[in-house]
């Protein structure tokens, strides 16, 4: 299989390719292509990514391009991991609102509609000319934020695609070391949206064992969410990191007034990693990559491109049609929740119905989310407005419209229609 990488020339890439070399026997990779609009980031991403796959004696070749065309040409599999804008737009995106009195976040709120509007009509046009020259049958794998927009905007299209995060894997990971099992034993109950989802259950050898983990760990696991540990109790469910933007919204926005964004954090990071890229004899992803976010990214992208070339129908927690899944949502509607993988995609299982607290702010953000794919594809202040207002961490009128001015005014360089609204 050929993977192609887009965004290739990003920081990350270097623990995709290790774990692509380390979990070599999972599945037959035989050329790497690393695809990137930054020239000068892929001379130094390029290499130490080589490097990497030579360190572990992985056979498959591995080569770096600008050209979006040469790098999809005979693709198996094309892995998304782009930012449009680059770290200067998500610092943007983390700062604005919050003069608004709203979160500034790049997957969620206003911040995150902006991402949305910035970056699904760029993949879809990668995704059109991966249709045209990727291999037949190719799948796309989609890790570029916010995942459960892009998926469904890549679904709504007729594309093969599967959409991605690294919140369920980490959850699995902490579990399993409290419990001191391998990973693949614990199976969870991971229900809702993309960065809107709740584990309500880890189960071992047919038993939950998430009563006892919150029992005996739970301030440990609330220091991953962001919340205190009375919020687990009280919703009975470990809430990812991303609820308390709902939970705790008001003491989010006064904590990141006036103090460095993560934009800023991350490009702080990206500097060092690069400088540390550069360096001929480095042939290990550095320590500090840890630092940049993604954890377990790369174990994740190996697991579902192994299952998905194998037909080996395993279970794993990805981004897919609704299908009747969850019955208060529309059937096309995205979801975030273990499936089984097969050669021919992804089927979720099914899951328990959700708590009304659970039901009712799912359903709520996807509603968002669906108008959010509609502006994104159609532009204009009014669809804009209206993902705003529907938003239920925006939902007044006037504030709506005014983040939509703010929004456009911000990101008017990446928005064609924007400047005949």
């Amino acid at each position: 299989m050929k993977l192609a990488v887009i965004g290739g020339g990003s920081t990350y890439t270097p623990e995709l390719i290790d774990g692509i070399a380390r979990l070599a026997g999972d599945v037959k990779v035989t050329e790497v292509t690393l695809v990137d609009p930054d020239e000068g980031r892929l001379s130094v991403v390029g290499p130490v990514s080589a490097r990497i796959m030579r360190a572990y004696g992985h056979p498959a070749a591995l080569r770096w391009t600008t050209s979006l065309d040469d790098g999809l040409d005979g693709a198996g599999a094309v892995l998304l991991q782009l930012r449009v804008g680059g770290q200067a737009a998500r610092h943007r995106d983390e700062t604005w609102p919050l003069e608004c009195g709203c979160i500034g976040q790049e997957t969620t709120g206003a911040g995150g509609l902006a991402k949305a509007l910035r970056t699904v009509p760029v993949v879809l046009d990668i995704a059109e000319r991966a249709r045209r020259r990727g291999a037949e049958g190719a799948w796309i794998i989609d890790f570029t934020n916010p995942v459960g927009i892009v998926t469904r905007a890549l679904l709504d299209g007729g594309h093969r695609a599967i959409g991605l995060c690294n919140v369920a894997i980490g959850f699995q990971r902490q579990f399993a070391a409290l419990l001191g099992v391998p990973p693949g034993q614990v199976l969870l109950d991971h229900v809702g949206l993309n960065h809107l989802t709740w584990e309500r259950a880890a189960v071992v050898d047919g038993t939950d064992r998430l009563p006892a983990l919150i029992a005996a760990h739970g301030a440990q696991i609330a220091g991953h969410t962001g919340l205190p540990v009375s919020v687990i109790h009280e919703v009975g469910a470990v809430p990812s990191y991303y609820l308390r933007y709902f939970y705790a919204h008001d003491s989010v926005v006064a904590a990141e007034r006036g103090r460095p964004t993560r934009a800023q954090e991350v490009a702080g990071i990206e500097r060092r990693l690069l400088e540390m890229y550069a360096d001929p004899a480095l042939d290990r992803k550095p320590e500090l990559l840890g630092e940049r976010g993604g954890a377990f990214y790369s174990e994740a992208a190996v697991a579902l491109l192994a299952s998905l070339a194998g037909d080996t129908g395993d279970t794993q927690v990805v981004n897919v049609r609704n299908a009747g899944t969850m019955p208060f949502l529309p059937d096309d509607a995205v979801i975030e929740v273990p499936a089984v993988i097969t050669a021919g995609g992804a089927e979720p299982v099914g899951v328990a119905p959700l708590s009304p607290l659970m039901r009712g702010l799912v359903a709520h953000v996807s509603a968002y989310e669906e108008l959010a794919v509609d502006a994104a594809l159609r532009g204009g202040r009014h669809r804009v407005a209206m993902a705003l207002l529907a938003h239920p961490l925006v939902g007044q009128f006037d504030l709506a419209f005014g983040l939509a001015d703010r929004l456009i005014a911000e990101n008017s360089g990446y928005l064609p229609w924007a400047t005949g609204r």
